[in-house]
């Protein structure tokens, strides 16, 4: 790994060289890159939690928890930290090996900060990596989550800062990188990505990666989201993206970023299982798991333990290290996980709306 030259200062004429390789030229620079720092057959494993849903003021149009669309989707409260538990016990009886929470909110309101930082220590101590999605972050703020023992913080970029005006007006593009700023000040490390098929140029998708890859520091996790379109939101109705694409970004963010884990994120429960197994094999080592991401549906947690087993990968934790031999544990964990969550599905997305 020592020979890997990490870079800073990628051009975007760099950048779309990448992108326009020949498909299987570009699969094979990744792939052995990708090779040179980790486990080819290793998969993060995240689950994601929405612990306060809806009324967000923000006007991000691919949104549904935008208060500004009407998507039908119902408004909640903060939840309380014992649901939050529950679900994170699940998630690690799962084998999710990272529990991640996010709240629709333009920035946490300091009366709810003690109680964040309850949830981060609560579930970290139960032996998993913790990680939130909060909206804007002071530096005050930033502060206490991570002495409160946040491990991640995610706040994605979406897209380049040319397309930015024309996804989003409530917050500018430097409000974003001063959050990450903030974050990594305060110690935490840093998740942030985009979403491609918004309908955004070749040169937005450059321009995403290129500030990703020359931020002072990698991100420690790259989330690539392929647009998941909702009934009421502006982009309901925008073309699809081409899945090679996609495939291609998640290669070129491999190659820019070598050691940041490139998470597989929004859209998989549209992808094929072979359009998955591409991506793997581009770099993406990491997804959400289960059947929920925030509001928008995710594959089954048996549908992903099916699809790993095909390929021969396994989650990054050894629990569940060989899945052929452990087949057994993982459905009876999933099964459980599952029955909580649909014993509990009336009470706990039940929550007063603001």
């Amino acid at each position: 790994m020592s020979d890997i030259q990490l870079r800073y200062d990628w051009q975007r004429d760099e950048i779309t060289e990448l992108y326009d390789l020949p498909m299987n030229d570009l699969l094979f620079k990744a792939h052995s890159l990708h090779r040179q720092v980790f486990d080819p057959n290793e998969v993060q494993i995240s689950r994601l939690l929405s612990i306060k849903t809806g009324a967000c003021p923000e006007d991000c149009k691919y949104c549904p928890q935008s208060a500004r669309y009407d998507t039908g989707l119902e408004k909640e409260r903060l939840i309380e930290i014992d649901k939050v538990l529950t679900e994170a016990r699940s998630a690690k009886a799962a084998g999710a090996s990272r529990f991640c929470m996010g709240a629709a909110w333009r920035n946490p309101h300091p009366r709810d900060m003690p109680y964040l930082k309850d949830m981060v220590s609560e579930v970290k101590g139960m032996g998993m990596e913790t990680c939130m999605t909060l909206g804007m972050l002071s530096p005050e703020q930033a502060g206490e989550l991570a002495e409160a023992g946040l491990d991640y913080y995610n706040h994605n970029l979406d897209t380049s800062p040319e397309y930015y005006g024309d996804i989003i007006t409530t917050r500018t593009y430097q409000d974003r990188l001063d959050t990450l700023s903030n974050v990594r000040a305060a110690g935490m490390k840093v998740c942030s990505g985009g979403i491609v098929g918004m309908g955004e140029q070749a040169s937005d998708r450059t321009g995403l990666l290129q500030q990703l890859a020359n931020m002072e520091q990698h991100p420690d996790s790259v989330p690539i989201n392929m647009l998941v379109k909702v009934a009421g939101t502006p982009f309901e109705n925008i073309d699809d993206l081409d899945p090679l694409i996609f495939v291609r970004t998640i290669a070129v963010a491999r190659i820019l970023m070598p050691y940041s884990r490139v998470r597989l994120s929004a859209g998989r429960e549209k992808m094929s299982d072979e359009m998955q197994a591409m991506c793997f094999f581009a770099g993406a080592n990491s997804i959400f798991y289960g059947c929920k991401l925030l509001t928008t549906n995710n594959p089954e947690e048996n549908e992903d333990m099916t699809l790993f087993k095909r390929l021969g990968l396994h989650p990054e934790q050894g629990k569940y290290a060989t899945i052929e031999d452990d087949e057994a544990v993982f459905v009876k964990a999933t099964a459980k996980a599952n029955a909580i969550r649909d014993k509990k599905s009336a009470a706990f997305y039940d929550a007063a709306a603001l």
